[in-house]
């Protein structure tokens, strides 16, 4: 949290869609570009981390994005996915994945058998929080792995539920993660 990072956003998510998704442009509107384009754009942001991320970026691991994963950790960066399990997650993968599964449909939308990959859980959270601890407490997740994120796509809407994902995090130990960019910048993009 709080690290400038190159972000590598792709298109195409998976049914059921969140509907407070926050990018609902990129699950269809994605432009195709070749490996050495994607990398050299990176490169000209000048971070070394990169956060792949989509829509569902494991979606397309095995038409690109497992090249694009060797490829940047051959040049030094570290990769970061951000994914809601829903396409897997490869056995193959070597970035570090940070797993938001969707509580949709009053059910997770995710497949358990992958929790074993996940190296960070994130639950973004509206007002009703007992879902997510008992997903933690029933897949026996660390407390240290898991980040809790206020829903909201906007400064005020952060602002709005920060106290309470403050003390539902203090409550069960969990970390705390804003949208620090949200917060800083509001709803611009971009940055």
């Amino acid at each position: 949290m709080g690290r400038p990072a190159a972000f590598v956003r792709l298109s195409g998510c998976i049914e059921p869609c969140c509907p407070w998704c926050d990018t609902a442009y990129a699950r269809e509107r994605g432009r195709s570009m070749d490996l050495p384009v994607i990398l050299e754009k990176v490169a000209a942001l000048g971070k070394d981390l990169v956060v792949i991320t989509g829509g569902e970026p494991f979606m397309q691991w095995k038409t690109g994005l497992a090249e694009l994963e060797t490829r940047l950790l051959e040049s030094g960066y570290r990769v970061q996915y951000e994914t809601s399990g829903k396409a897997g997650i490869p056995d193959s993968v070597k970035g570090h994945v940070v797993c938001s599964p969707k509580f949709l449909e009053q059910r997770w939308c995710f497949d358990t058998q992958y929790v074993s990959r996940v190296d960070d859980f994130k639950f973004v959270v509206v007002d009703d929080c007992e879902h997510v601890s008992n997903f933690v407490r029933t897949h026996n997740i660390p407390s240290q792995k898991v980040w809790i994120m206020p829903l909201g796509a906007t400064r005020n809407e952060q602002l709005a539920r920060l106290a309470d994902t403050w003390n539902f995090c203090e409550t069960h130990n969990f970390n705390f993660t804003p949208r620090l960019h949200t917060l800083a910048f509001n709803n611009k993009r971009g940055v």
